[in-house]
């Protein structure tokens, strides 16, 4: 049996981990989408159902790219699709994306109440200041 090093934000749709557990999470979960959201990992993939969505890890002013990547998971999941999210470590950009998307749907009302869920669900989530700082930006009202 495969020991899952990734979870589940939405259960049995939307998981969440590192760039490490993308072939557990294929052979596992059958994923409809895979978004990649490492700057340092190049578009050249031949996989079909992996999105680049590049965040760039401690920079300042991600709003747009952190926004993109919320957008395309939500926009996956109300199309009825899987999807499995990842950066490399499943951490900072990662946790910076699970919080965001279970704000936009409407799973959490403040960003304090989902970062409390998302660690809940990956104790490993460590969101850096510059990205909390961004969902703020995003949800001026969280």
């Amino acid at each position: 049996m495969t020991t899952k090093s990734y979870q589940e934000l939405i259960e049995d749709r939307i998981f969440i981990g590192g760039a490490d557990d993308v072939m557990n999470i294929m052979e596992n979960e059958s994923v409809d989408v895979v978004v990649d959201l490492r700057a340092e990992s190049l578009n050249t993939s031949s996989d079909s159902n992996r999105v680049h969505s590049p965040i760039v890890d401690d920079a300042e002013q991600q709003e747009e790219s952190v926004k993109e990547a919320i957008n395309l998971v939500v926009n996956a999941y109300n199309d009825g699709k899987k999807v499995f999210f990842h950066c490399g470590g499943g951490s900072n950009r990662t946790g910076t994306v699970a919080i965001g998307t279970l704000l936009a749907l409407g799973k959490a009302d403040t960003i304090a109440e989902a970062e409390e869920t998302a660690k809940t669900i990956r104790p490993k989530i460590n969101v850096k200041s510059a990205m909390r700082d961004s969902l703020k930006r995003i949800f001026p009202d969280a």
